[in-house]
């Protein structure tokens, strides 16, 4: 089970968290996020990434054009579309030979049906809770759901994972399980980690496997 660190931002920080090797390291491009990047990032920070840790822009409801941008500007490896992006969206972006990861917020009336639509634009899915608010809510949603999921998609499971949950998350053997998406619960403050919690939660997870 591969892990995918959220909301970095700070340059020491980021090079604390690639010591660690995490599979993906995600970097949010939505303006309204406390993790929002902003001005913030200088491009040579994410130059150094090495490729074995895939780089993800987390974006909503953004122009494709400032997408296409980003990817460009960031050497971004995959996008994660976290707002109310349709299938036909995602395949305009696909066609450009973007790497989509599709968001979707999960309740007890989410119908996983409503990913048929995407099953040929995107790479992976990813699921969250919903909540008022996008994403880092730092909250469960009931992962019993997951045992609904039929399609054949890869996915990231996230929404409130935090440093206690390592025996839990490792025991998930949903065959569809891609990785797991980490991010608020393990913060000292918006967009910083606590590198020491990460390093734990990692090496669990790994050695769970």
């Amino acid at each position: 089970m591969k892990i995918k660190v959220c909301g970095m931002r700070d340059r020491e920080n980021i090079q604390e968290l690639l010591e660690l090797h995490p599979d993906y390291i995600g970097f949010i491009f939505y303006e309204k996020s406390v993790r929002y990047i902003g001005g913030q990032l200088d491009p040579s920070v994410t130059a150094v990434i090495p490729e074995d840790t895939g780089k993800v822009g987390v974006f909503v409801n953004a122009d494709p054009d400032d997408i296409l941008g980003k990817i460009d500007q960031y050497g971004l490896d995959y996008i994660q579309l976290h707002g109310r992006e349709s299938a036909v969206y995602c395949t305009k972006l696909a066609n450009e030979g973007v790497q989509i990861i599709k968001a979707f917020s999960v309740d007890d009336q989410f119908s996983f049906s409503v990913m048929d639509q995407y099953m040929d634009c995107c790479r992976y899915f990813l699921f969250d809770t919903r909540t008022t608010s996008v994403g880092g809510s730092g909250k469960k949603f009931n992962w019993e759901m997951l045992n609904e999921y039929s399609l054949s998609k890869p996915f990231f499971l996230s929404g409130g994972i935090g440093p206690d949950d390592a025996e839990e998350t490792a025991g998930l053997r949903h065959m569809c399980i891609h990785a797991l998406d980490i991010n608020s619960r393990f913060e000292t403050m918006p967009g910083y980690k606590n590198i020491d919690q990460v390093k734990k939660f990692i090496e669990k997870i790994r050695a769970g496997n």
